[in-house]
């Protein structure tokens, strides 16, 4: 698995052997960056389930300006550790083993605000919608930001305070793009035309 663009273009990312991770598919990121374009340019990243840090180094390669990464596995932890040394990426980044619930908490106590949170929980555990929910609560996601889930196709994305704006399917794999909205509507999980 290697970064597909931007300054650490190239670089191995370590992945643990067995299946506790699951790293993005190379198309599927390279998809979602694709379509997220300049959005990721010199912003403020959280990436939860962060895993070995693929999606959160793609996004510092592609011109973020900080990222923290929230894995709580401490094998996949210690790699997402090098992976971020090794990107050369170790004076933006923070890596937290932690649960999700709780360094969202914990990063909103610190006044920390994001303008793209990135989510890849296990597939099929229910975490997306619990997860999105915990981001509007704290309010961790600025007013204008956008959060990425990948998930298993057929999923839950639905989250009140958030409305989806592009979602596409990848054989059994989706990612969902969602923004906040005013006033708490529901977020439903309809997403935009054309989607599939």
């Amino acid at each position: 698995m290697r970064v597909g663009a931007g300054e650490a273009k190239g670089k191995r990312l370590r992945s643990p052997r067995g299946h506790r991770v699951r790293p993005t598919q190379d198309r599927v990121r390279e998809a979602v960056f694709n379509a997220l374009g300049s959005r990721v340019v010199d912003v403020e990243v959280l990436d939860l389930f962060a895993g070995v840090g693929t999606l959160g180094i793609e996004a510092l390669s592609r011109g973020a300006r900080r990222a923290v990464f929230v894995e709580r596995d401490a094998r996949a932890a210690e790699l997402l550790r090098a992976n971020v040394r090794a990107a050369g990426f170790a004076d933006r980044a923070e890596v937290w083993r932690s649960d999700v619930l709780r360094a969202v908490r914990q990063l909103a106590e610190r006044g920390d605000r994001f303008d793209l949170v990135l989510l890849d929980p296990p597939y099929r555990s229910g975490w997306v919608p619990r997860a999105l929910r915990a981001v509007v609560q704290a309010g961790v996601l600025r007013p204008g930001g956008l959060a990425v889930a990948e998930f298993s196709r057929g999923e839950s994305v639905e989250a009140e305070g958030l409305r989806v704006v592009w979602r596409r399917a990848y054989g059994d794999t989706e990612v969902a793009f969602l923004e906040p909205v005013e006033g708490g509507e529901a977020g439903g999980g309809g997403g935009v035309p054309g989607d599939v």
